[in-house]
């Protein structure tokens, strides 16, 4: 894009004032910003516009949805396995990894997944992650293919990381890079934020966005031609996770269902978790705080919570029903953030509150897009241990204390 072409562009959008430095800046910093501006999705600001007029977009109507419990999975452990593997040893099976984060809650200036939580030993969030794939591919005799999201902040660094480590011991061939789509942040008047004098500020599209990203960085003709019918996302600070469960796989595939997602027991009603439900028929989450109090307290005959399964950020997708969706519009939130931002004189502020607003897609929308999901119950303390904070709940204490329960040596 030349720079007629972004004045005229950025002209019909009412954002002309981000070449307000162009001059000022050298060669490469004006083609920099240049590629920004070309890449930027108006449709966006209608979103925003429509979020202004009329707030984010109510829910439908919200019902329970019970899961396969560990009973059931239980009684039927060897058919869901056997179908697992037979799966992953076909190729049918990828994982993706969301892991644009950095561990600054953590007061870590690195990619989350670099973060040692070993006491006597070096431990990686990365490594522990890729050693519990590494148990299901001795158990399959196959290598499950890795796709790896960044983000513009970390990329480089967690490429070198894996580099350095030497992969943890997975097959390089295996591992995939890509980086997750940004969005820019906009002003309370929709005005798009400048970060620097030359580059629009800009975060992550949220974690919806990880299937769009990976199509746009052009893995999926890898996919149709590797046979990769499925995939399992999830998160980088759970590092207690079974990734591309053979059982999980099976249990999904036999069930017939458009998707699957692990699920644990509420350890208490007031628990802080996205819940599976129906909402309209379809499966969904409702966030702990969109849940009314009957909601919370309710029950089932047998006594159990209606509103029960918590969801861990451990999802399977069938590849042709995300490929089939990317022609449909997912809803995009509107967050209030606080954005760093470059003023009218030029200089950086640093908000103490929300000043700003970002644009993200999310997973549970992909959920909600699918007919149906398998709500597959895993036992919490043997797959869930999150590493969200220092120390207290869902903290590096936590998570060290569930992995040495779990015989790992820390």
């Amino acid at each position: 894009m030349n720079l007629n072409d972004a004045k005229a562009k950025l002209e019909s959008l009412g954002q002309s004032h981000l070449l307000r430095y162009f001059d000022e800046l050298d060669s490469t910093e004006q083609d920099a910003l240049l590629d920004q501006i070309e890449a930027l999705d108006p449709t966006l600001l209608d979103v925003f516009a429509s979020f202004r007029h009329e707030g984010d977009a109510q829910r439908g109507k919200l019902e329970p949805l019970g899961a396969l419990t560990l009973s059931d999975i239980a009684e039927s452990r060897d058919r869901f396995e056997n179908a697992g593997l037979d799966a992953i040893r076909q190729g049918k099976v990828g994982a993706v990894l969301l892991a644009g984060g950095m561990g600054t809650r953590l007061g870590f200036d690195k990619p989350k997944g670099m973060y040692n939580i070993g006491v006597t030993r070096p431990l990686y969030i990365f490594e522990c992650l890729i050693n519990n794939l590494l148990k299901v591919v001795e158990k399959a005799g196959a290598y499950v293919p890795l796709f790896v999201m960044t983000s513009e902040k970390n990329d480089e660094d967690t490429r070198e990381f894996f580099e350095e480590m030497k992969f943890f011991g997975y097959n390089p061939e295996y591992v995939h890079f890509f980086v997750q789509d940004m969005a820019p942040a906009v002003d309370p008047d929709g005005k798009i934020l400048l970060e620097e004098k030359g580059r629009i500020a800009t975060s992550p599209n949220g974690n919806g966005g990880w299937f769009s990203s990976l199509v746009k960085a052009g893995f999926l003709p890898l996919l149709q031609r590797e046979g990769i019918e499925w995939l399992n996302i999830f998160a980088v600070d759970n590092v207690l996770q079974k990734i591309a469960d053979p059982c999980f796989v099976g249990a999904t595939l036999l069930s017939g269902c458009e998707c699957g997602a692990k699920v644990v027991a509420k350890a208490d009603p007031e628990e802080r978790v996205g819940v599976l439900c129906l909402e309209d028929g379809a499966p969904s989450i409702v966030e702990y705080y969109e849940m009314t109090d009957e909601m919370i307290t309710r029950r089932e005959p047998d006594g159990t919570l209606s509103y029960n399964y918590g969801v861990i950020l451990n999802y399977l997708f069938r590849v042709d029903k995300l490929t089939a969706l990317m022609n449909d519009n997912m809803q995009v939130h509107v967050v209030n953030k606080k954005v760093p931002y470059i003023d009218e004189s030029g200089a950086l502020q640093k908000p103490s509150s929300p000043n700003a607003y970002k644009f993200e897609t999310l997973v549970l929308d992909m959920i909600h897009m699918q007919k149906s999901c398998l709500s597959y119950e895993v036992v919490r303390g043997r797959e869930f241990a999150p590493i969200k904070n220092p120390d207290g709940v869902d903290s590096v204490v936590s998570a060290r204390a569930l992995l040495e329960e779990n015989g790992v040596t820390l």
